[in-house]
C-alpha cells in the first residue's frame, strides 16, 4: 500500500541523522545538509543530529518522532543494521532498510553469497583472511582484480590491481580498515548504476570516469566524471532494472537505495553491490537519477521520509 503524505505535520518531528564515526563522516555531513534543507523547505520539522549516541540519546528523551537516516558506512555509521536494530527495539520509525538488509548489503562478502545461491551474476571472488597469500588468489581468479575491505561504502580502501606488483600495496590500503577483506574479479566494460525508490526503479546512469576507475576521488572530488542517465535504452535498460530490483529484494532491501552492476564487453550484467543509504551530495547518483525522473531533491527527500511509515511508499 502507497503512503502519500500531504501534511508535513504528519511526520511529527524528524531527526537527520548524519556524521558519525565511520570512514563516510565527511559524505553524510555533505549528504545531511543537502537532506536537511530539502525537508525544511518542505515545511517538515527536521532537524540534524550526528551520530548514534546524541540520536539515541534524543530519541530516548522524546524528542523525535522518526528519523531519516542519512549516515554512511558501518562502526558509527547507519549503513550496517546496528542503528537499525537500536531503532527497532526503540520502536521509533526509520528511513530506508530494517537490520537484515541493511547487514547484509554493507557485508560485500554475504550478499555476493546470497546473489550466488540464487543464481543472480555477480563476479568470481575469494575472501581473503589477513596474512593470506593474495598471489595464490591472483593465480586462481587472474588478472585484473579488485581488492577491497568487504564492508566499506564509497570506494574506501579499494584498489584496481593490473599487475601482480601492485598486489602488496593494495593488500596493505584495504587492511587498514575494519572486517575482512576480498578479492574480487574485475570486470571491463560499462559501470552502472540503478537507483530504487519504493517499488519504483528510477533511470539507469552510465558512469564513465576520467581516469577508467570510479573511486572516492571521482566520486567526491574530481568533476570530469561524465553521466549519461539513463544509461541504457529499450530491452537492455529494462533487463538491468529488472535484475537490480531481484538483487535489491533478495538482500531483504526496502524504502530505497542504489544497485550497482558492471556491464562486460558481451552485454552481460555483473551485480556489484547494494547502497542502502545512497549519498545525497551534490555528486551523488540518486539525485541525479531523480531529476531525469522529474523529481526535485524536495520531493525525493519527502518520499524518502515517507518510507519510515512501514506499508512503503
Amino acid at each position: 500500500m502507497n503512503v502519500m503524505v500531504s501534511d508535513p505535520a504528519c511526520f511529527g518531528r524528524v531527526a537527520v541523522v548524519l556524521g558519525g564515526d565511520s570512514t563516510e563522516r565527511e559524505v553524510s555531513l555533505d549528504s545531511g545538509r543537502n537532506v536537511l534543507a530539502a525537508l525544511k523547505a518542505r515545511g517538515v520539522d527536521a532537524y540534524a543530529i550526528d551520530g548514534i549516541p546524541a540520536l539515541l540519546d534524543a530519541l530516548r528523551s522524546g524528542h523525535f518522532s522518526r528519523v531519516f537516516n542519512i549516515l554512511h558506512g558501518q562502526h558509527g555509521g547507519g549503513e550496517d543494521g546496528v542503528l537499525q536494530g537500536a531503532l527497532e527495539s526503540l520502536r521509533v520509525p526509520y528511513t530506508g532498510s530494517g537490520v537484515l538488509g541493511s547487514a547484509l548489503s554493507m557485508d560485500k562478502i554475504r550478499s555476493k553469497q546470497v546473489w550466488q545461491s540464487m543464481g543472480l551474476p555477480t563476479p568470481e571472488f575469494e575472501v581473503l583472511p589477513r596474512g593470506a597469500d593474495v598471489y595464490a588468489i591472483a593465480t586462481k581468479l587472474g588478472l585484473p582484480l579488485i581488492v577491497k575491505p568487504a564492508c566499506e561504502g564509497s570506494s574506501v580502501g579499494v584498489s584496481w590491481v593490473f599487475e601482480t606488483s601492485d598486489l602488496e600495496h593494495a593488500v596493505a590500503l584495504a587492511a587498514c580498515y575494519h572486517g575482512e577483506l576480498m578479492v574480487e574479479r574485475l570486470i571491463e566494460g560499462d559501470e552502472l548504476t540503478v537507483s530504487i525508490l519504493g517499488s519504483e526503479m528510477l533511470p539507469s546512469i552510465h558512469i564513465a570516469p576520467k581516469g577508467g576507475c570510479y573511486d572516492y576521488n571521482a566520486k567526491y572530488i574530481t568533476e570530469d566524471t561524465r553521466f549519461r542517465c539513463p544509461g541504457l535504452e529499450d530491452e537492455a535498460e529494462t533487463a538491468l532494472q529488472d535484475l537490480s530490483w531481484r538483487a535489491f529484494r533478495a538482500l531483504a532491501c526496502h524504502g530505497w537505495g542504489r544497485v550497482d552492476v558492471m556491464r562486460d564487453r558481451v552485454g552481460q550484467f555483473w551485480l556489484l553491490e547494494v547502497n542502502t543509504v545512497p549519498g545525497m551530495t551534490s555528486h551523488s547518483l540518486l539525485p541525479e537519477a531523480a531529476r531525469v525522473a522529474g523529481m526535485d531533491c524536495e520531493t525525493l527527500c519527502w518520499r524518502i521520509l515517507e518510507s519510515s511509515f512501514r506499508g512503503g511508499l
